[in-house]
Parts: structure tokens; sequence; C-alpha cells
């Protein structure tokens, strides 16, 4: 499972960090349809800038193994859109989304104990709160 979640991690790096840097250095070919009409959209808003912006910090936060979960976090809201964008403008390419949650999935299992106090029902107290900060942060030296 570790060298699955791993080869996850690397190739969702990799697939952003490539499709940011195109976002931002290279023009979208032109599309038909209503494709065409919101990739133009985008890309003469400068929009698409913002979307590079983040999916190239996604796939460089992947990639170096450094603030993964902020890094899954970020991803699970892109993914969200993405899903969106490709149900309702291109269903014909559907297929990109399922894969990358397929790969976020086996990564995120990896990290699954850090998302649990965020799907509490309930907001954890001051004792709790301060005892998990306790047990996850080093003790400060002086």
């Amino acid at each position: 499972m570790l060298i699955a979640s791993t080869i996850a991690r690397i190739l969702i790096g990799l697939l952003f960090a490539v499709a940011g840097v195109m976002d931002v250095l290279v023009a979208p070919a032109p599309q038909p349809g209503l494709m065409g009409i919101v990739t133009d959209a985008l890309s003469q808003s400068h929009w698409l800038w913002f979307v590079g912006a983040a999916q190239l910090t996604i796939g460089v936060l992947m990639l170096v193994n450094r603030f993964v979960p902020v890094a899954l976090i970020m991803l699970a809201a892109f993914l969200y859109n993405s899903f969106a964008f490709h149900l309702m403008v291109a269903p014909l390419s559907v297929f990109a989304p399922i894969v990358v949650t397929a790969l976020w999935l086996l990564v995120a299992l990896r990290y699954r104990s850090l998302f649990t106090p965020i799907f509490a029902a309930k907001a954890p107290t001051d004792a709790v709160r301060a005892s998990l900060v306790t047990q996850t942060m080093p003790p400060v030296t002086r």
C-alpha cells in the first residue's frame, strides 16, 4: 500500500505540475462547441492563470512530499470543480477526474488519521484540542 500511495502521489504531482505550467505558459487550443466557449472565456479573463497556479502548487507539494495533506485538501476542491466542468461541459472526458480521484484516494488513505477531526460531527472541546496539539506537536526547546 505504501508503494501504491507513493506512485499515486508522484503521478498526481507530475500531472498537476505539468498541467499548471501549461495553463500559465501556453494558450489553450481552440475547442468546438460549449467547451470552446468556456475555455475561451477562462483564457481571456486570465482565470486559467489562477487555475494553473493552483495546479502547479498542488503538483509541487505532491512531488516534494511536503504539506501533502494541504495539497490533498486543495486537490479535493479542484476535483469537485473538475467533475462539475467535465459533467456539464465535456461529458466524454469525465474519465479524467475519475482517474485522478482514484489516485487521490490512494494517497489520502495514507493520511486518513489527519483528516478524522475534520469529519467530526461536533467540534472538540478545548481540553481535547489541547491534548491533540500536545500529541502531534514536538516539544518546544529553549
